[in-house]
């Protein structure tokens, strides 16, 4: 029994990365730049709203306000469309 204990406690997994600070405070750069208008035509900034497959983050990882992420997935949907950012991929970043 003491072993299965020993074993269990060794195997703890956490959902969040430990190096992860959870009380960050998030921030919209946008808002904080001073930025009005989300340009389609720079995949490169696009990029950073983007994970490995090249799929849109959330407004919970990534700070951007409602008003900012809805322009930056109409972005994104532009840059898509012109053929500046793949639709799907394995290894984007």
């Amino acid at each position: 029994m003491a072993d299965y204990n020993n074993r269990k406690n060794s195997e703890i997994r956490y959902l969040t990365p430990s190096g992860v600070d959870l009380n960050k405070k998030k921030y919209c750069r946008f808002k904080k730049a001073g930025i009005k208008y989300v340009d389609y035509k720079d995949p490169e900034f696009l990029k950073k709203f983007l994970n490995e497959q090249g799929k849109l983050l959330p407004r919970r990882l990534t700070g951007t306000s409602l008003k900012f992420q809805r322009k930056v997935a109409q972005a994104v949907k532009r840059a898509r469309h012109l053929a500046l950012l793949p639709y799907v991929t394995d290894m984007l970043k």
